[in-house]
């Protein structure tokens, strides 16, 4: 995500989400039960980035010699969340930034309970 001449750069498997603040219903249209949303355990917002997925081993590297330096292009596993979609997650999992003056949060694909995305986006 690129602001101003600063770039910030997901890494991994974690999204980039846009804070919405808790309320009952979201922008999407999901309900959230008061427990949740009193609670913190759940959130919701909008994925504004992702990182590249999980690295995968090379199918090719010798465990016999793991000190062999192979060249190869690093290669993931896709990520499931894309950018626009709306993710519902656990907060506690999530870590809270400010980058150029926005709030957002970094979350781990694994924290995400569930995706909204819009069928013009599939």
């Amino acid at each position: 995500m690129r602001h101003n001449n600063k770039e910030l750069i997901v890494v991994g498997d974690r999204v980039l989400v846009r804070i919405e603040e808790g309320e009952e219903r979201t922008n999407v249209g999901l309900y959230l039960p008061p427990t949740a949303v009193d609670n913190q355990a759940v959130q919701g917002g909008e994925i504004v980035a992702t990182g590249p997925g999980l690295p995968m081993p090379s199918p090719d590297s010798n465990v016999e010699e793991p000190w062999r330096v192979t060249s190869r292009e690093t290669r993931f596993l896709p990520m499931q969340a894309r950018r626009g979609d709306y993710a519902l997650f656990f907060r506690k999992a999530a870590v809270e930034i400010t980058f150029e003056g926005d709030r957002y949060l970094v979350v781990p694909q694994a924290a995400i309970l569930a995706l909204v995305r819009d069928e013009l986006d599939v």
